[in-house]
């Protein structure tokens, strides 16, 4: 069985506003924040929509080992979050496909992924238990890139 709690590296926290988010949590939590990433052609595959491109503006925390990721989502997106702030998910370095095929054999729902599953899933998945509880796998050979990132530098 895969012991996410080891591998966990952030949570994410849907904002309507990330600057305003970066501010409040920034201040009232003592955080310093990576660049702000907007992309205008994130890739996202869900049951509903299939393949698709869809704006996408996030920065996380450099403050760690746990980070807060702030995401702002446009409407339609599994990232969108009204006029609402709300705690989304938890994120886990893993093997994106095998955790995400065991979570889904064992009754938790796949909401969507970089890519479609017979193409791997991508770097990404969101899977939700049956109680509820939203989890991110995210591929390891990410982990090297982002950690570069929370220190200062670049993502791409």
């Amino acid at each position: 069985m895969f012991d996410y709690t080891s591998r966990m590296f952030h949570v994410g926290h849907l904002v309507p506003d990330i600057h305003s988010a970066m501010a409040e949590l920034g201040s009232g939590l003592g955080l310093t924040w990576t660049e702000v990433v907007t992309r205008d052609d994130q890739r996202v595959w869900t049951p509903e929509h299939g393949q698709r491109r869809v704006p996408l503006t996030f920065a996380y925390s450099t403050e760690g080992p746990q980070h807060v990721e702030l995401i702002q989502g446009m409407p339609g997106t599994p990232w969108y979050s009204g006029d609402l702030e709300n705690l989304h998910h938890a994120g886990v370095w893993a093997d994106v496909p095998a955790l995400t095929e065991s979570l889904v054999a064992q009754g938790w729902t796949l909401l969507c992924s970089q890519v479609a599953p017979e193409e791997g899933y991508g770097s990404f998945s969101y899977v939700r238990s049956p109680s509820g509880f939203l989890l991110e796998p995210v591929a390891e050979a990410n982990e090297e890139r982002m950690n570069r990132w929370f220190a200062g530098g670049s993502l791409s």
